[in-house]
């Protein structure tokens, strides 16, 4: 739409295209496609130089980020305007709770319309707009026939609608997964809805359970608007090559988990909540929450929480961003509520490893952060994202 305003001669929506990477070096990703692109198997994620194969007269345009930025922003303050109940995604995606303003229109499908046509009108680009019980299904909605429609997928729904689609349209099935559940002979999303979770879980672990569960409509995650309003402490890194391993992922995670525990000692602060970010190499990202039993700035309590959020949720897939998060912050002076299971005698204190860190806390500040680091950290070195 911008290029149209600048008067180009061709709608890039109206043929196939894609934006991102280089056509003449043959470098880089596909970041976003046309609908006519997506008629020749181009994906979202998968390199150039495969969507020029696939399409050798695909039109390649590189992004144009600070005008993406622009507008998202422009996007969010308007969709505030009908909610503060706002989780923001990615550049150009979020989820809505709609529930406690529904009364005011005669339906959500009233309420869709209204939003999507007021988009059109006061910026001049489409969106689609799905509508659920849950975010999963809402997601899946979305991505029905494009652009500039509305899909609802109710629970109701799911077999008429969901089901007969393949297996690797499901939010969150992979290459790898889609690979392993064929094998199985799961080709669409209602075989893997109706085959034996215990069969998918032995193939698939902790990630096929979650798929099963997407498969029947079930998300038990909750629209996270709180987080910008508990003005949390966290910390993300794009990594220099892909993780493909859960050491990998490890390590990442204990450079994460010292920045910000030291963040957060420094804002004297603790956080009652941590949740683990994903972002995979095809750019579908995922997050994963847990609240903690005592409110905490310790990194090793940071470092084995992103742990355990990160295998119940990681799909196997290589990895392109990890990150830390912290919510329900409280004064790290603020006295602690004991529960019966923490009166027990005090278990001895592990003195060499508190000296260590503090001693390691000591020369960092002195000398700056890269004067000591673990072993394990130095593995790989990575871009960092921005804080928050």
């Amino acid at each position: 739409m911008e290029q149209l305003k600048n008067k180009a001669q061709v709608d890039l929506r109206d043929i196939p295209s894609i934006i991102g990477g280089d056509k003449k070096s043959r470098h880089g990703v596909v970041l976003a496609k046309s609908i006519p692109a997506k008629k020749y198997g181009i994906r979202t994620g998968e390199p150039v130089v495969n969507a020029l194969r696939k399409c050798p007269g695909l039109v390649v345009e590189p992004p144009d980020h600070s005008m993406y930025r622009e507008k998202s922003k422009k996007l969010m303050e308007y969709l505030r305007g009908f909610t503060t109940k706002i989780e923001q995604v990615s550049v150009d995606e979020c989820y809505m709770d709609f529930s406690e303003i529904a009364h005011r229109y005669p339906s959500p499908l009233d309420a869709a319309f209204f939003i999507k046509n007021g988009i059109r009108e006061r910026f001049g680009f489409t969106v689609n707009i799905g509508i659920s019980e849950n975010k999963l299904l809402a997601k899946m909605a979305s991505d029905f026939d494009k652009p500039d429609k509305v899909h609802t997928l109710f629970v109701k729904e799911v077999a008429e609608k969901m089901w007969p689609l393949p297996v690797g349209e499901l939010f969150m099935a992979g290459k790898s997964s889609v690979d392993v559940l064929k094998k199985l002979e799961i080709h669409t999303i209602g075989d893997l809805a109706n085959a034996d979770l215990a069969l998918v879980e032995l193939h698939l672990k902790s990630h096929g359970k979650m798929l099963w569960e997407f498969a029947n409509g079930i998300d038990r995650s909750s629209v996270h608007w709180e987080q910008a309003e508990a003005k949390g402490i966290g910390n993300s890194t794009t990594l220099a090559e892909d993780a493909a391993t859960y050491e990998e992922a490890k390590a990442v995670f204990a450079e994460l988990a010292e920045s910000v525990g030291k963040r957060l000692r420094k804002a004297g602060q603790k956080a009652c909540m941590v949740s683990m970010e994903i972002k995979y190499h095809d750019f579908q990202s995922i997050s994963h929450q847990m609240q903690l039993t005592k409110p905490t700035c310790e990194e090793r309590v940071l470092y084995d929480s992103a742990c355990r959020l990160f295998l119940e949720a990681w799909s196997g897939e290589p990895v392109r961003l990890l990150g830390i998060r912290t919510a329900k912050l409280v004064d790290a002076a603020e006295p602690e509520q004991l529960s019966i299971f923490d009166i027990e005698p005090p278990k001895p204190k592990d003195e060499k490893h508190e000296r260590l860190n503090a001693a390691m806390r000591k020369i960092k500040k002195k000398y700056g952060d890269s004067a000591v680091m673990k072993a394990s950290s130095m593995q790989k070195r990575k871009k960092p994202e921005g804080d928050s």
